[in-house]
């Protein structure tokens, strides 16, 4: 047993060797010797480290978009993540060879040639699909022309104006820029100009509709140099459906279930309160739900928020009219002994009629009858003067007084009416309160709707 251990050690030394010296002729092997013999002569002398057209001026590199599809939009990072089939195409005269057909190669080759150093400028994160292999294309056509496609997906900063929220449209860009290679070297171009770009008129989006897209072309100043840019832009306008329909119609419906307690009798407490609360308190729960999707930032008034605003003062008022009308009830009398002293009233206004039909009945029998007792005379007198005096018991004045100035009647007739216009505001009874509530409440939340909607749909 112990002479076989050390030849058991001495064959697996033997094989590790063979191993390690096949793997390092291997590695010193050349790149062209595995190749075809079309791509070693085209690989023969060509240097993947020196651009095309080095000493006769720029390479022109074109470009196309495919996007696959626009997985989200956030407004609280301000950005969307995107999924992208970048396309370039340039020239390289080292590569042109006989034939009539183009040659495609296997995207692990891409190390042996040269390819711009293009990249997105809004990029937060991006990353090559490499499921099942890397997702590159190479091909390669006999006038040296190069196609360089890549499946990328990427998330890109947008820079949002929500001012208009959720009534808002945002334009957004992908930039595509030269990192290394200035104006000088690389001069960037859309292949066909506007239609560089497909895959959006097919895109299906969860809130947004892309309602136009174009591209264009210009340059990146930094200290370093100018460099080549393209960018794309692309408009979204955001569907406003899901929020009417989570948003806008319950807070309307809290402030019109709000408006119940105005045909709820004062004298019924508790069931105000509870309404008053209730909605004040659903309403802010509302408020709060609708702003977690939302950046929080102070320069943002939303037009949302400045709609949640309006209901919940129109909800608060509410209550507080209810306080009001409340505090009312116990300032004045009793509301049974206002209508009491109304009737009251009423009642005097008929007698006081009676009393003058029956004064002129009195007159004119008198005068139909030639001659009346002495005895007589002054009763019948004293009961037509009382009546047919407009104050009761106003003496005739013998001499009247010294006409005012112009200046002391224009004073009294302005304080006249300014007393008239302080006791139109003045509320006789507190229930009066509520009846006034339910015209002015709903026409002026729906005068106020009218005013939000011109606005943010038009201006």
């Amino acid at each position: 047993m112990a002479l076989f251990v050390p030849g058991g050690t001495f064959f697996t030394i033997l094989l590790i060797s063979r191993l390690l010296e096949s793997s390092l002729l291997n590695a010193e092997m050349k790149e062209g010797e595995i190749l075809p013999p079309t791509i070693q002569r085209l690989m023969k002398g060509y240097n993947k480290y020196l651009r095309p057209f080095f000493d006769n001026g720029p390479v022109t590199v074109g470009m196309s978009l495919d996007i696959a599809s626009i997985d989200t939009i956030s407004e609280i990072n301000m950005d969307y993540t995107a999924t992208i089939f970048l396309r370039q195409r340039w020239t390289d005269e080292r590569l042109v060879f006989e034939g009539n057909k183009s040659l495609s190669l296997d995207g692990r080759l891409v190390e042996l040639l040269w390819v711009p150093d293009t990249f997105i400028v809004d990029s937060k994160k991006s990353f090559l699909h490499d499921i099942t292999v890397e997702n590159r294309l190479i091909r390669i056509f006999p006038n040296g022309t190069v196609l360089y496609a890549l499946r990328i997906t990427t998330t890109v900063a947008c820079n949002m104006d929500l001012t208009k929220y959720p009534m808002d449209k945002q334009t957004c860009t992908l930039q595509l820029e030269s990192w290394g290679y200035n104006i000088n070297d690389v001069m960037f171009y859309w292949t066909r100009g506007n239609e560089s770009v497909s895959g959006l008129d097919t895109l299906q989006l969860a809130q947004y509709t892309v309602e136009d897209h174009y591209t264009s072309v210009s340059e990146a100043i930094y200290e370093t140099g100018r460099y080549p840019r393209l960018v794309f832009h692309f408009e979204l306008k955001r569907s406003i459906l899901y929020f009417i329909l989570e948003t806008y119609v319950p807070s309307s419906l809290l402030v019109v279930l709000s408006w119940v307690s105005f045909w709820i009798s004062l004298s019924s407490v508790p069931a105000r309160i509870c309404i008053g609360v209730t909605t004040v308190l659903t309403m802010t729960t509302l408020m709060m739900g609708a702003r977690t999707s939302l950046p929080n930032a102070n320069c943002f008034i939303k037009a949302i928020d400045v709609y949640l605003g309006i209901c919940f003062s129109f909800i608060f008022g509410a209550l507080i009219e209810y306080a009001v009308a409340h505090f009312c009830t116990l300032t004045h009398p009793d509301t049974h002994m206002l209508m009491y002293a109304h009737q009251m009233h009423d009642f005097d206004d008929e007698i006081n009629g009676i009393v003058t039909t029956i004064s002129t009945h009195s007159r004119a029998k008198r005068r139909k009858e030639p001659a009346a007792t002495p005895s007589q005379a002054p009763a019948s007198t004293e009961l037509t003067v009382s009546p047919s005096s407009p104050s009761g018991s106003e003496p005739k004045p013998e001499a009247s007084p010294p006409e005012p100035t112009n200046w002391c009647l224009t004073i009294l007739g302005t304080l006249r009416k300014i007393l008239r216009l302080i006791s139109c505001c003045h509320v006789e009874n507190p229930h009066h309160i509520d009846n006034y509530s339910r015209v002015t409440f709903p026409l002026s939340f729906v005068i106020v709707n009218l005013l939000y909607w011109t606005y943010y749909l038009y201006f």
